[in-house]
C-alpha cells in the first residue's frame, strides 16, 4: 500500500486541486489492484476545507479526512504517519500538485532499486501563477548529500517517496519548531541515508501567497540554527561535526547582521555568543594566530 499524506489549514482554494493530482496519478489509474490510501489531516481549518472535502465523497474508502485542534504542519503530519497504514508514505503539501506520472517514476525506480529507502524528484516553482527558474543553490544533488542539505532545504516532501521504516529509524518531525521543519528533517534523513534524485520535474510548487510559512516568519535561519544545533548531538563523524558548525556561524552571522540592522541589541548579542561558542576549533585557532 502507499499511503499519501497531506497537511491542509486554510488552503481550500488549493487543496481541491491538491487532492485532484494525488486521484489523476496515472500508476493508481492503471493498477486497480494497488492499494492507496489518501490522507488529509485538518490542522484546525476555519475555511471551507470540510466542504471541499466532501465534494470529493470517500472515494471508494481510499480518502480519510481527520480534523485536529490547530498545531502547525509538523503534528499534522505526524498524525498521518500514525495513521497511514502503506509501505511506502508520500506527502503533498496543500498548495502543490503531483504531475500525473509521479507515482508511477518513484515506484519504479524503489522496485528497481530495493535497497533504496527515498528518492525525490526535479521541481517546476510557480510564484503567484507565473513559472520562475531556481537559482543555482537550489540545484539537487543523489547519494549521500549531509553536506549538501546543510546550507537549505534540499528536499522538497512534496516530491519524496519513502520506505515506510525510515520514520523508524530517524523519528518523525520536530513540532517544537514553527517552520524549518522540512529542513531539520532532511538533515536527520541524509545523515542516515544516500538519498536518490530523479531528474525529471514531477512536481509543482506553488507559491507566493501570504499564508505560507516562509513568509510569515521574518529570518528563517533562526529555526535551522536551532535544528542545527539538534544535529550535533548526532553520531557525527569530526568532518561532519566541523560542517555543521560551519553552518551555524555562517548562518548566525547573517542573522547578527539582520538583528543589527534592526536595532535589537539582545538578539545580536546572542548569536555572537553562538558564534563563539560553535565556531570550529581550527577556525578559532587561526583567527587567534591573526
Amino acid at each position: 500500500m502507499i499511503s499519501v499524506i497531506i497537511p491542509t489549514y486554510n488552503r481550500a482554494s488549493f487543496l481541491d486541486e491538491a487532492i485532484q493530482s494525488v486521484l489523476n496519478q496515472d500508476y493508481f489509474v492503471r493498477n486497480s489492484s494497488c492499494s492507496f490510501e489518501l490522507l488529509v489531516i485538518d490542522d484546525g481549518s476555519k475555511d471551507n476545507t470540510k466542504e471541499i472535502l466532501k465534494s470529493f465523497g470517500n472515494n471508494g474508502n481510499k480518502m480519510k479526512y481527520h480534523f485536529q485542534e490547530h498545531k502547525g504542519v509538523s503534528a499534522a503530519r505526524n498524525l498521518g504517519l500514525d495513521l497511514a497504514q502503506g509501505d511506502y508514505i508520500a506527502f503533498l503539501d496543500s498548495d502543490d500538485l503531483w504531475k500525473k506520472e509521479k507515482i508511477s517514476m518513484q515506484m519504479s525506480f524503489m522496485k528497481a532499486f530495493p535497497k533504496a529507502k527515498v528518492c525525490y524528484t526535479e521541481e517546476i516553482w510557480m510564484r503567484r501563477g507565473v513559472f520562475v527558474n531556481p537559482k543555482k543553490k537550489h540545484r539537487k544533488y543523489s547519494g549521500w548529500i549531509f553536506d549538501r542539505v546543510l546550507p537549505l532545504c534540499l528536499i522538497s516532501l512534496s516530491s519524496a517517496l519513502f520506505r515506510r521504516e525510515v520514520f523508524g529509524e530517524t523519528g518523525k518531525f520536530d513540532e517544537e519548531l514553527l517552520t524549518c521543519e522540512d529542513y531539520d528533517f532532511g538533515i536527520r534523513l541524509a545523515f542516515k541515508y544516500p538519498v536518490f534524485f530523479l531528474p525529471k520535474p514531477l512536481i509543482i510548487k506553488r507559491g507566493g501567497h501570504p499564508d505560507q510559512l516562509s513568509r510569515k516568519y521574518w529570518g528563517m535561519d533562526r529555526f535551522r540554527v536551532k535544528a542545527l544545533e539538534k544535529t550535533l548531538h548526532l553520531d557525527l563523524t569530526p568532518h561532519q561535526e566541523m560542517l555543521v558548525r560551519q553552518e551555524i556561524v555562517r548562518k548566525c552571522q547573517i542573522l547578527a547582521n539582520g538583528f543589527e540592522k534592526r536595532n535589537n541589541k539582545s538578539e545580536v548579542r546572542k548569536y555572537l555568543s553562538l558564534i563563539n561558542k560553535y565556531r570550529p576549533k581550527e577556525q578559532g585557532q587561526k583567527m587567534e594566530e591573526k
